[in-house]
């Protein structure tokens, strides 16, 4: 079983080849020049253009790269597995649906499931892994498939982000909800509902909103001695460092992980971003 995955789910380069995980680049254009995620840029480099005011756009999956990789698969007569970053938040998950039927016409036994996760980030990533131990245990596609599923449908995101008017400057959030970014230190708590971007809470200074995501972690994961912790930064390792002690003084979780928001989904939540990921507590 192939198991694909697009870099919208913010794992390092070197995953894809340690686990034999085939990548689709989502691009970023910066300054007029475009780069295929994970592989032509650094997200340091995307980050540090966004600190001088650069407002990069990034772009979905090109069908050429699907075409080449579905057509592959169907050659090879393999089966596949795609978990792809929400639909509500780029078209790459329709345009991968649409080559995916356009591959079905020439090759009427194409095997390859398209899970629209309505996950972003490293909340997508923890789909990638658990999928590629999953492969592991010898379990087939469409077991796969309804397992990742499932996991989806019970992942946490929540997250805060220093500058909301990137979101709003890449139409990821709504002007409106971006209102509040302009006010002195206050720092929105987002989450992702149905796939979407959706604005909690606004709390004053940066401490204050991470403690107020612990809070939330422990309403919505519950008991976490047997959960791993997902943490993404957008160019900040330190303070995600630190957001990594203070869970592990309140909520002792199995595991952790962090990451750093790679450059298509950094090029919207912008430097500073701290996200983090769980499994809920019916999962």
């Amino acid at each position: 079983m192939k198991i694909f995955a697009d870099s919208g789910c913010d794992l390092p380069k070197e995953f894809y080849t340690e686990n034999n995980v085939e990548l689709l680049t989502l691009r970023v254009d910066l300054n007029n020049q475009v780069y295929n995620d994970i592989l032509d840029i650094d997200p340091k480099v995307v980050y540090d253009a966004m600190r001088e005011g650069v407002v990069p756009k990034t772009s979905q999956v090109s069908p050429e790269l699907f075409l080449n990789k579905f057509e592959a698969l169907a050659k090879n007569n393999e089966e596949g597995i795609y978990i792809a970053l929400s639909s509500n938040l780029s078209g790459t998950y329709s345009t991968a649906m649409m080559i995916a039927s356009q591959v079905r016409e020439n090759y009427p036994n194409f095997k390859l499931k398209i899970i629209d996760t309505k996950c972003v980030s490293f909340g997508l990533g923890i789909l990638v892994q658990e999928a590629v131990q999953l492969r592991e245990q010898g379990l087939s596609c469409d077991e796969t498939a309804q397992k990742i599923t499932h996991m989806a449908e019970h992942m946490i995101h929540l997250f805060t982000v220093e500058n909301l008017s990137y979101l709003a400057a890449g139409g990821r959030l709504s002007k409106s909800s971006a209102f509040i970014g302009g006010l002195l230190s206050i720092k929105p708590i987002l989450h992702v509902e149905d796939g979407k971007l959706i604005p909690l809470e606004k709390i004053r200074g940066r401490k204050k909103a991470i403690n107020r995501i612990i809070d939330l972690m422990s309403e919505r994961g519950g008991d976490f001695s047997n959960k791993k912790v997902g943490i993404s930064h957008g160019d900040d390792l330190e303070f995600a460092k630190e957001v990594q002690n203070l869970i592990e003084e309140k909520l002792h979780p199995k595991s952790f992980e962090i990451t750093t928001v790679g450059s298509s989904i950094g090029a919207h939540a912008g430097p500073g971003t701290i996200a983090i990921f769980f499994t809920d507590k019916d999962y």
